[in-house]
């Protein structure tokens, strides 16, 4: 694959100016206040997985709007007190699967909760959750420009919200310290690991892999691959609506969010990703605050560190908690 973005030393240094709207803090706090109207009513149902080790349960929650949410949880079977957790969100199409893809986490010896993603989980692994999109404008298939003309109708403003409402989830969970929460994921879900991180200064860590939703602009203008080309796609029918797309799209913007991070972060990137340019990672991780690090996969695609990195970020956090 060829180097198609800046030069590493380059991209260690790119932070871009933020677009960020003047009403970003009270459009989101009047999101998450809407949403936490509503019960949350996160069910714990015992699922046989033949797992022997771990105790599996099928989740269901309360999102945005009061929509139920699918998950999976997995617990070390033999608890001793309250155990750091873990909450994952999945990548561009892909669902919650089956509980047998899960088993790192809380086999390393955390409490571990996958969140299905609403609408998804048709391309590369099924999901079981209903998206009623209440955007209506014309859209390129994909999720990517759903309700794109206004940030009230978009399509994340629901997603970022499960992913915040995940969290209350495994906060009701007994064994679960609440100050030591992580978030983590690839790709989207790295993008709602940081958004997540952002809206919630409780999150202890943020451990998003090659993070998509960030940088928008740059993005969509240099990425050849889907799905930031959905919206070059839907600009190229609706020219007139360049400005408003991109206003929406500031909403979302994951260096909003990383600036606004308490967590520990831990990145990681792929120099030579073509789905979500290496820059962009950058640019999220540059803007974020306070304690971070970020891991470098130089000849990498959209992969980055793979099950390298899994192994990493289960170190990282044993460090980070030690049992």
């Amino acid at each position: 694959m060829p180097l198609l973005d800046m030069t590493l030393e380059d991209m260690r240094g790119y932070r871009p100016e933020r677009d960020e709207p003047p009403d970003f803090d009270a459009f989101w706090e009047e999101t998450l206040e809407g949403a936490r109207a509503h019960e949350l009513d996160a069910t714990f149902e015992p699922y046989d997985a033949g797992i022997r080790t771990l105790d599996v349960f099928d989740v269901t929650f309360s999102g945005f709007n009061g929509d139920r949410i699918k998950g999976w949880y997995l617990c070390p079977r033999e608890v001793e007190g309250q155990i750091a957790g873990v909450v994952e969100y999945i990548g561009y199409g892909g669902g919650r699967g089956w509980p047998l893809d899960w088993l790192a986490f809380a086999s390393a010896g955390f409490a571990y909760l996958v969140m299905d993603t609403r609408g998804q989980g048709s391309v590369w692994r099924r999901g079981d959750t209903a998206d009623q999109p209440n955007g209506g404008n014309p859209s390129i298939p994909g999720f990517m420009t759903q309700g794109i003309l206004d940030p009230k109708t978009y399509y994340y403003r629901r997603l970022y919200t499960d992913a915040v409402r995940a969290v209350d989830a495994m906060l009701s969970r007994p064994e679960v310290d609440g100050t030591r929460i992580a978030v983590t994921g690839g790709s989207q879900g790295g993008a709602l690991a940081v958004s997540t991180a952002g809206l919630r200064p409780d999150v202890a860590a943020c451990l998003p892999d090659v993070p998509f939703l960030s940088d928008f602009r740059r993005a969509v203008e240099i990425t050849p691959r889907d799905p930031y080309t959905e919206i070059a796609r839907y600009l190229q029918v609706h020219r007139e609506k360049i400005a408003t797309v991109f206003e929406t799209l500031s909403y979302f913007d994951g260096m909003n969010f990383a600036a606004r991070m308490n967590a520990r972060a831990l990145y990681s990137v792929g120099v030579m990703d073509t789905v979500c340019p290496a820059s962009t990672v950058f640019a999220s991780y540059n803007h974020a605050r306070g304690d971070k690090d970020i891991m470098v996969y130089y000849f990498n695609d959209h992969e980055g560190g793979g099950p390298d990195h899994l192994v990493e970020k289960i170190r990282f956090l044993q460090r980070l908690w030690p049992s």
